[in-house]
């Protein structure tokens, strides 16, 4: 994603610069403005939020995250992501739920309010869906699980993410080697089934 430069506000107290000073500008990226929204990275706080025995500081780092964006009312209903963070309210622990509460508050409020101002998505081409689909599909084989369960998806997509998602040859490499440690040590299969290796530690440990 291209880079692009932001000039500060200056204050109305502070004074004017001399001409020789150099100006302060900061640099962000498109991806970090809240309106700005990336489906995939939805898509992937939504299925951590939703796989069962997560730990807290994993939901609270999804809940951290979504709470940055304003999806739009399109995004919001195709990724259903408004009906998980609403039942995280009723979360067990309470700064889980007082986070869903907020991030749930504020996308109302939102919508209620800028139902008509744009916003920008970014999505995947199907090309790359398909590919990741099939990736997954070895997953669940290699869990020995059925199709399309949550556990692989959540693993697939937390390897996307630290491919900085592309389907590159890393990617590649890392689905392999996931794939190969699930099929062929019993031990790591039975810690990423029962939760006892969350699915961020078993894939970051296969990034090269």
């Amino acid at each position: 994603m291209e880079r692009f430069v932001v000039r500060r506000a200056r204050s109305p107290q502070s004074p004017r610069r001399a001409r020789s000073e150099p100006r302060a500008y900061r640099q962000a990226t498109l991806e970090s403005l809240k309106r700005v929204v990336v489906v995939e990275d939805i898509k992937r706080w939504k299925a951590m939020l939703e796989l069962p025995g997560q730990p807290r500081e994993n939901l609270m780092e999804a809940l951290g995250e979504l709470k940055k964006k304003i999806p739009s009312k399109e995004v919001l209903l195709s990724t259903k992501i408004g009906h998980t963070v609403n039942r995280m309210r009723k979360h067990s622990d309470p700064d889980v739920a007082g986070l869903a509460k907020d991030v749930y508050t504020e996308w109302r409020a939102s919508i209620k309010h800028h139902a008509n101002r744009p916003s920008i998505e970014v999505r995947s081409d199907p090309k790359t869906e398909a590919f990741r689909k099939n990736a997954r599909k070895l997953l669940c084989e290699a869990l020995d699980l059925e199709i399309d369960h949550p556990l692989a998806e959540n693993i697939e997509r937390e390897a996307f993410h630290l491919s900085s998602r592309l389907i590159s040859a890393p990617y590649r490499r890392m689905v392999r080697a996931l794939v190969f440690s699930l099929k062929h040590r019993p031990e790591t299969r039975a810690e990423v089934k029962t939760g006892t290796l969350t699915v961020p530690a078993f894939v970051q440990s296969h990034k090269k």
